[in-house]
């Protein structure tokens, strides 16, 4: 896809261009739909319980069947509500959210976007969610959904702290913040990914990114137990679920980025078994990265406000900025990245 890029503008190129986006919205959005159902039959398995099992085989019919649920149901907007900012809020949170998958690289030339400063780019799209659940709250008229939209502006802002300073020590031995760039330069044995000379950067970015993705144990913006499910209270229907492909596809996004900032992208972990196509060394990572933050869900109780405020600026900010002067003396001293 990146081919297209480099191309004179034409009717065909575009129609091209257009096709491929159209393929990438159907696997993200096969992706959301495939996610629920094994984060559901996952959670299951490790609570010893079935999960899904009866709306189709294997209960695989069972997320299809939500979604036609939510697509049925009566879209209705609370009276004194803000209509224009009631409706606009669930967009807004979503297209941002695909419009990042944009500068992801799945192979060396398997990407729409060959971005200098991909992860900046990412990090800038991902803020307009923020604004968009903020929105929500607001424009819903409802104390709770208020409180939900105000608690996710305080945890995403200050989660999105640590989470960009936790790459810098990535940038600084890549010399890159172009995706592409980094993955190539992980290349060889696995402990040249970076997630080794990393590792205190690897942790910041894998805690920061569940907090901003306002998954569990920092799910209190939809904390349920004291604000009736948080600022998407008063939504419902399609409404409600652009709210819900919003948080899987970037769920997706942040799989993919720790799979290319630490994981060594499509790099095999030994150079002997190159001759497996890199789309299925990044796959599998991709998988690994989902499957753990489902584990994480199933198994860690929700944080309290003070708690989940207190982790972002006593301990992973400072962690993260400890990791950039760790990093300055392995470039120094051991000759860290290229």
């Amino acid at each position: 896809m990146q081919w297209l890029w480099d191309q004179p503008l034409s009717w065909m190129n575009a129609a091209w261009f257009t096709l491929g986006a159209l393929c990438v919205l159907g696997i993200v959005i096969f992706f959301v739909t495939y996610a629920i159902y094994f984060e559901r039959k996952i959670i299951g398995w490790m609570q010893f319980r079935k999960g899904p099992n009866r709306v189709g085989p294997f209960g695989l019919l069972q997320t299809v069947a939500d979604v036609a649920k939510l697509l049925l149901k009566e879209d209705t907007i609370p009276a004194k509500a803000d209509k224009a900012l009631f409706i606009m809020a669930p967009a807004l949170a979503f297209i941002p959210s695909f419009a990042a998958l944009a500068i992801i690289p799945y192979g060396m030339n398997l990407q729409f976007a060959d971005v200098n400063v991909g992860f900046l780019y990412y990090v800038a799209l991902s803020g307009v969610t923020t604004i968009a659940i903020v929105t929500a709250g607001w424009a819903s008229n409802n104390k709770y959904a208020l409180l939900g939209g105000m608690r996710s502006a305080a945890q995403m802002i200050s989660y999105e702290v640590p989470l960009v300073i936790s790459v810098v020590g990535v940038a600084m031995m890549t010399g890159s913040l172009n995706l592409r760039e980094i993955v190539l330069a992980q290349e060889g044995y696995f402990w040249n990914w970076n997630f080794l000379p990393q590792i205190i950067g690897f942790v910041v970015f894998l805690v920061s990114a569940l907090a901003e993705l306002n998954r569990t144990p920092f799910d209190l913006p939809e904390a349920e137990s004291e604000l009736v499910a948080g600022y998407h209270t008063e939504y419902s229907g399609f409404r409600f679920a652009f709210f819900m492909l919003a948080e899987y596809v970037y769920l997706y996004a942040i799989a993919c980025l720790t799979t290319i900032l630490f994981l060594g992208g499509w790099n095999p972990p030994l150079p002997q078994l190159a001759f497996i196509p890199g789309i299925v060394w990044f796959i599998l990572k991709f998988l690994a990265v989902v499957f753990f933050v489902f584990w994480v869900r199933a198994t860690f109780p929700r944080l309290r406000v003070d708690q989940l405020m207190g982790l972002a600026w006593k301990a992973l900010l400072p962690l993260a900025m400890l990791n950039i002067f760790i990093t300055a003396a392995g470039i120094h001293w051991f000759g860290w990245g290229g």
